[in-house]
């Protein structure tokens, strides 16, 4: 589909649905890093590098926000990230990446799978080769952890991110793909994923808030 707006990853113009992904851990893709980076795990006092990861990619408008959300997923869980919360850094030792081998922490999900947690790239650091293989490495981690399976949440407005995930296995789970039917659409219009077959794409009335 063509269309004569170019959409930025967390582009706020596109209406907002939630997405749920899934795939299981059999398989799994490998994809290695570019010359010059590495993988290391959280260590304590890394909670600033996280946030400030995030806030890079658009994940929170500000400190304050991303510390809340910290709180409300890993406050009180800090022991547990040395083994599931991975960043990337840079040949200069700078944290530019991230990405959590986690689990549901609402209950709701009583599957057991892993959910993947917080999948971000520095803005600066995007279009360099980082986000495949971090979500990969992070992957095989999980299935280190016994899961064999692996949920991620995300929404419309991140829809780059979808196509990477498609990329690499994952599909929508079922009862998303009907209640967020709507989301997936646009997803179709703006990757046209060959995992999307099954979904008409959004026209761009349908995509762009506000549009008549």
């Amino acid at each position: 589909m063509e269309m004569e707006l170019q959409f930025d990853n967390h582009d706020e113009r596109i209406r907002y649905y939630e997405l749920i992904l899934e795939r299981n851990l059999e398989n799994l893709p490998f994809f290695p890093l570019p010359d010059g980076y590495r993988y290391v795990f959280f260590r304590p006092g890394d909670r600033d590098y996280w946030i400030d990861i995030e806030k890079s990619a658009k994940e929170f408008a500000s400190c304050e926000q991303g510390g809340e959300a910290w709180n409300r997923y890993y406050g009180g869980r800090e022991d547990e990230l040395t083994g599931r919360m991975v960043f990337v850094e840079d040949a200069n030792g700078r944290k530019v990446a991230t990405a959590t081998a986690f689990y549901d922490i609402r209950g709701i999900d009583k599957s057991g799978d892993g959910w993947l947690h917080w999948v971000a790239v520095r803005r600066e650091y995007q279009g360099r080769g980082l986000a495949k293989p971090l979500i990969s490495y992070v992957l095989k981690l999980m299935q280190s952890l016994g899961y064999t399976h692996a949920k991620i949440p995300t929404q419309t407005t991140t829809w780059l991110a979808c196509k990477i995930y498609l990329d690499l296995g994952f599909r929508p789970i079922p009862a998303n793909a009907v209640n967020s039917r709507e989301g997936w659409r646009i997803v179709k219009a703006l990757t046209d994923h060959e995992a999307l077959a099954d979904f008409d794409p959004a026209a761009a009335d349908e995509i762009i808030i506000g549009a008549t």
